[in-house]
């Protein structure tokens, strides 16, 4: 594992241009989801594309655009299937890409394992996104994820930043802190249960609570599970592309694991 320079206290005046980074981002992303069809698929395909630009450079320094083409090109094709309703095939064709992006991978002396996992990481994400807009009520259901995600995030940051106190885990992050932890799952929880609301008898105030509880631990799990990434391959961020933000997967990663949950929430429903 590459050592990294110690983390740095949040910088007060950048606060400004992440602001105005997210007000021409949020818009964009909950328009795109509100009205579906292809400005929707646009925002996916842009987004995979981004993801996998960053993935390449981060993983493989020496071939970033062969491995990038390949997880590209292999989530994309899962995106496409599952907006057409093909999702068994969608999730076959990806891991297939996973095989094929580990092949590329190894004829360009890049590590096998990386690219095969850059399609998975990516892929099962965006994946079970577009199947969750597809579902009945779907753009509630998004628009409830992202509520969950930006509340766990925002009330992680805010509680951690004024509490400070033990770290949660500093030899991945070391700004992240118990305060903050626990403040992002009490705002998580209670956007689950507020946007419950929205949906109506289809989803009660407790189980979007509760919904809204694993959403929040998924966030901040998927977090982590970024930090731990960039420690791993040497990188303070991901890219430079928002900025006050840094790259698209350093704002993405909570919301990555966040949608599974909530994908596994709503096929639970319409199974019952």
């Amino acid at each position: 594992m590459t050592p990294l320079p110690p983390a740095k206290r949040f910088d007060w005046s950048n606060l400004a241009i992440r602001a105005a980074s997210a007000l021409v981002l949020v818009p964009a992303a909950v328009g795109a989801v509100w009205w579906g069809g292809w400005p929707f698929l646009l925002l996916m395909a842009v987004g995979v594309a981004l993801l996998a630009i960053e993935w390449g450079g981060m993983t493989a320094p020496r071939a970033p655009l062969r491995v990038l083409t390949s997880v590209l090109v292999a989530v994309l094709a899962g995106v496409f299937l599952v907006y057409l309703r093909y999702v068994s095939a969608a999730w076959l064709v990806l891991l297939a890409g996973a095989g094929l992006a580990a092949f590329v991978a190894r004829r360009v002396a890049e590590r096998p394992a990386d690219a095969a996992f850059g399609v998975i990481y990516i892929g099962a994400p965006c994946l079970a996104l577009v199947w969750l807009r597809g579902t009945p009520d779907g753009r509630l259901w998004v628009l409830m994820l992202f509520a969950v995600t930006w509340a766990a995030d925002i009330a992680a940051f805010l509680v951690g930043s004024l509490l400070k106190g033990p770290k949660l885990w500093p030899r991945f992050s070391p700004n992240k802190t118990w305060s903050g932890f626990v403040g992002g799952l009490v705002a998580a929880t209670l956007a689950g249960f507020l946007c419950s609301r929205l949906l109506g008898d289809e989803l009660g105030g407790v189980a979007g609570a509760v919904v809204g509880l694993f959403g929040g631990l998924a966030t901040m799990g998927g977090d982590l599970w970024e930090s731990m990434l960039k420690r791993r391959f040497g990188v303070k961020d991901s890219g430079d592309l928002i900025p006050g933000h840094g790259g698209l997967l350093d704002r993405v990663d909570g919301l990555m694991f966040a949608v599974i949950v909530l994908s596994i929430a709503r096929l639970a429903e319409l199974l019952a």
